[in-house]
């Protein structure tokens, strides 16, 4: 089987680099030593400290893996060496709804990096998965659970 590759800006991915470095050398040795105090409460069966700090290990060690298995087969776009007016991940693009006047602007990032509250959206989105490659002027139908809406693209910039 392929693996997949996550596609990300170079600020996403020292961001990510960043969150590791955090979790092995500050949140990991922490959890070790919540177990190693929890042991000493004595008997493991009814230790209900022992097993919240297990769990919390056992979360952080999958959070680690996961992001190791995103830095591994990440692959960095350098959206300098895409045109200017195309879309693509670590640009914004902006574009209004046909028939309405309000513009709306999103960056499109990585899935690692994606954050809508902040207008960073994951290229996965059918948002961004119906712009990438679209040009500022292109009219595109986009369709999301909503319906399909069709938005006339008004700028890209980096």
């Amino acid at each position: 089987m392929a693996e997949q590759e996550f596609q990300m800006t170079a600020e996403g991915k020292a961001k990510l680099e960043a969150e590791l470095e955090d979790l092995k050398v500050n949140k990991r040795p922490e959890i070790v030593e919540r177990i190693k105090i929890a042991r000493g409460f004595g008997d493991l069966s009814e230790n209900s400290e022992y097993e919240s700090a297990k769990d919390e290990q056992s979360l952080l060690e999958g959070q680690i893996a996961s992001i190791e298995n995103q830095l591994h087969y990440a692959v960095v776009v350098d959206s300098n060496a895409i045109a200017d007016d195309e879309v693509a991940v670590g640009k914004t693009v902006s574009f209004v709804e046909v028939g309405d006047d309000e513009e709306e602007s999103y960056t499109i990032v990585g899935a690692a990096e994606s954050d809508p509250f902040a207008g960073k959206i994951s290229n996965d989105s059918p948002i961004a998965k119906a712009l990438i490659g679209k040009h500022t002027g292109d009219q595109v139908t986009i369709s999301t659970p909503g319906g399909d809406m069709q938005v006339k693209i008004t700028k890209v910039t980096k």
